[in-house]
């Protein structure tokens, strides 16, 4: 399918296509070599003050998630 750039740099996703994603908004681009890769994400609304009330009833800190991200990231 063709999908052209215009000039504010915008691109329009074929509509075959976005029915098979639907309620996808957000997207996780990537280049690689002179393919440009388009990755559907859902986002999900937090309650930040629950997951910190949470993470406290825990005991865990900010250090704690940071280190965990990292663990996660490095697999």
């Amino acid at each position: 399918m063709l999908a052209k750039l215009t000039s504010k740099n915008q691109l329009t996703i074929p509509k075959k296509i976005i029915e098979k994603i639907p309620e996808t908004k957000y997207f996780d681009i990537e280049l690689e070599g002179d393919v440009l890769i388009l990755k559907p994400l859902i986002l999900y609304d937090a309650n930040t003050a629950a997951i910190k009330e949470k993470m406290k009833k825990l005991g865990l800190t900010e250090d704690c998630v940071a280190e965990a991200v990292s663990w996660a990231r490095s697999k």
